[in-house]
């Protein structure tokens, strides 16, 4: 399975999958380095515009690489095919932008929220040594330790990307059967975007304090996803 995937794999793709493997290992042997690559909210003293470009290059651990340069060949190869390389490239890089930005706006309203609940010394108190907090392994109570986590906890991963992905193939390709995990079920694709959307969205809305799933950046990558091709295909006959 894996060898006939491989095989068929597009240029881009391929590109990109080396590229992710490259910065997962470079994480390990330059890690004084690779964190200034994630991406901090605005507000953080760590935040670096280069940041918006490189996070979704980065992986938290061998799992989260794993699924997502598995959905990243299962369907960035077939889109390839469709659009061409260039036009891929463009595709994967905006909604990994758009990913990012959602993201970005909706952890900049939460901020807000926590900070009204906060005085200014405790807020000061978080920007002067919150990062170092969470880097050791801790984190402060209630809402002092929830905005904490808002300013200093960065973000990485090509997951708002590859949500893009997921949206472009349902809306391409609505009616390809896709075969579940759990459960091993067959599911049209337009489905399971659909479910997947409608999930992300309740989690995301739940705002549980112990995930750490950028839920937000998923739709972000998913809704301009969706945008680019319904503007691509403008006049043009849809793909089954």
């Amino acid at each position: 399975m894996f060898r006939n995937l491989l095989a068929n794999m597009s240029p881009a793709v391929k590109n990109i999958l080396i590229l992710n493997v490259i910065f997962f290992f470079a994480q390990w042997a330059l890690p004084q380095i690779m964190p200034s690559l994630m991406l901090f909210p605005f507000s953080s003293e760590n935040f670096e515009p280069w940041q918006l470009a490189t996070h979704f290059f980065m992986h938290g651990g061998i799992g989260h690489l794993f699924f997502n340069m598995f959905a990243l060949v299962i369907f960035g190869s077939n889109l390839e095919r469709v659009w061409g390389p260039k036009r891929f490239l463009i595709y994967y890089i905006a909604c990994a932008f758009g990913a990012a930005l959602l993201h970005m706006l909706v952890n900049y309203l939460r901020i807000q929220g926590v900070e009204a609940q906060l005085s200014a010394e405790q807020i000061a108190l978080v920007y002067k040594e919150g990062f170092d907090i969470l880097d050791s392994g801790r984190n402060y109570i209630g809402p002092l330790g929830e905005l904490n986590s808002l300013i200093n906890a960065p973000m990485l991963g090509a997951s708002g990307a590859v949500f893009g992905l997921l949206a472009a193939f349902g809306y391409l390709f609505p009616n390809t059967e896709l075969m579940l995990l759990f459960p091993p079920i067959p599911i049209k694709a337009k489905f399971f975007v659909i479910g997947y959307a409608v999930l992300e969205l309740y989690l995301g809305f739940s705002n549980n304090p112990t995930d750490n799933v950028a839920h937000f950046a998923h739709l972000g990558g998913a809704l301009v996803g969706i945008i680019i091709v319904i503007i691509w295909q403008r006049n043009k006959n849809q793909f089954f």
